[in-house]
């Protein structure tokens, strides 16, 4: 992958900048922090929620305030999985929606040279054909279960484009893809399929098991990028892409969730059976994006395969073993 594209980032671009990584500690933004520190950044600010409710302007203002940034990556977002967004659709919606709205607004009042809005393949709509192409973003409505937050996300590409519309305000907007890598969520309850199949094989390895029950039927198809990968493309949007159009940050490969899950058993050393429990919805037929434009644009290409990707993440979850007793 990566083939005839300059991948590299600038610290020059970097340095002196003062940036602030909203959702900085979580998964996604703990690896845009550690880059943009092996950058030279002047200052990377984290924003708590503790100290900082970004819902509110006041907060965002003295945010701003405290700060001084350059540049924010608004790497933040309220989620769950399928049965929170059930249960909490008008919390996602407004907590995400005034997140975003109020960061930006406030951005524009102090005179910010640039804002990366972070979003999510959730916005697109649930019959998107595959490839999802940006240009499919407004064809229908997003999967129902996730709608809510999804379009609360995508309302950040009309601001974005709205803003620079009036204000010649800098903000871009990016879609990656399911991330994937060290440091993931563990937790069997809310993790993503990869980190939830790392675990299962695992357990069922220590505990002698002879099979491992895995949900629907194996067929869909998802796409999965290396989160080191994704910071690397934000980093290079942040750079390099100064565009009102909507961009995908994905690998552009799609591989079905049964062939993801032998792949990750041999990773793990559990030779047991795999069950496919049929009773068990297997959701969106296939998931796949179009990555020309991020690699035209920007430069950007996966660098890491999904064999590798998947083999470091196994690594990370055995060294971190004592944290999922």
């Amino acid at each position: 992958m990566g083939k005839g594209v300059d991948m590299t980032l600038d610290p020059k671009f970097w340095q002196g900048k003062r940036v602030v990584v909203t959702g900085g500690g979580g998964f996604l933004g703990s690896h845009v922090v550690s880059r943009l520190q092996e950058m030279g950044c002047e200052e990377v600010s984290v924003p708590r929620s503790k100290d900082y409710d970004l819902r509110k302007s006041e907060a965002i203002e003295r945010l701003y305030q405290e700060t001084r940034p350059d540049l924010v990556l608004h790497l933040a977002a309220v989620v769950g999985g399928i049965g929170a967004n059930k249960d909490h659709p008008g919390s996602f919606f407004y907590d995400n929606l005034m997140m975003g709205v109020e960061l930006m607004e406030q951005a524009r009042q102090v005179g910010l040279a640039k804002f990366v809005a972070v979003g999510t393949i959730c916005a697109y709509p649930k019959f998107t054909p595959v490839p999802f192409k940006e240009d499919d973003l407004w064809d229908g409505y997003p999967e129902e279960t996730n709608a809510p937050y999804g379009l609360a996300k995508k309302m950040l590409l009309v601001q974005a484009q709205a803003y620079r519309q009036e204000y010649g305000f800098n903000a871009v907007y990016l879609l990656p893809v399911n991330l994937y890598g060290p440091g993931d969520n563990f937790d069997l309850e809310t993790s993503h399929v990869i980190p939830a199949m790392i675990r299962k094989f695992a357990i069922a390895k220590e505990r002698g098991a002879e099979s491992v029950v895995l949900w629907g039927d194996g067929s869909p198809t998802r796409e999965f990028l290396y989160v080191e990968d994704a910071a690397d493309g934000i980093l290079m949007a942040a750079e390099r892409y100064n565009g009102s159009e909507p961009v995908n940050i994905g690998t552009g490969a799609e591989i079905s969730i049964l062939d993801l899950a032998e792949k990750t058993k041999s990773l793990t050393g559990f030779e047991g059976r795999i069950e496919w429990d049929v009773t068990r919805p297997n959701g969106q037929p296939r998931r796949q994006l179009e990555v020309s434009r991020a690699r035209d644009l920007f430069g950007f290409s996966a660098q890491v395969d999904l064999g590798e990707g998947l083999g470091r993440t196994v690594e990370w979850f055995n060294t971190n073993r004592n944290r999922f007793a």
